[in-house]
């Protein structure tokens, strides 16, 4: 009778290695970028930037503090939310021509 051969320890390792180099590409690396990305446009705000928070208010940037943003979202009305709490600028409209 012949006797199987254990596989050696980095062969057994491989499958759980390729697994994690996997995870990482595909979950780690692209939520790392965002965060990235989200700290340099929330460094980046000034006033009169027109944004949205994480709750879908729409306003525009009237001042600024270390972490608190104050926003106009109607006519005489204000409010001043975290600045983490920004999600990001409105998006462009884009105007149609008028024939």
């Amino acid at each position: 009778m012949a006797q199987a051969q254990q596989p050696s320890g980095w062969t057994a390792l491989l499958p759980f290695l390729v697994v994690l180099v996997i995870f990482y590409f595909l979950l780690i690396l692209p939520a790392q970028r965002q965060r990235k990305r989200q700290s340099q446009m929330l460094g980046a705000l000034k006033t009169g930037d027109k944004v949205i928070t994480s709750g879908g208010i729409y306003g525009t940037i009237v001042g600024l503090r270390d972490e608190v943003v104050q926003l106009r979202i109607a006519d005489q009305v204000r409010i001043e939310v975290s600045r983490s709490a920004i999600a990001g600028h409105q998006p462009q409209k884009e105007e149609t021509p008028k024939s």
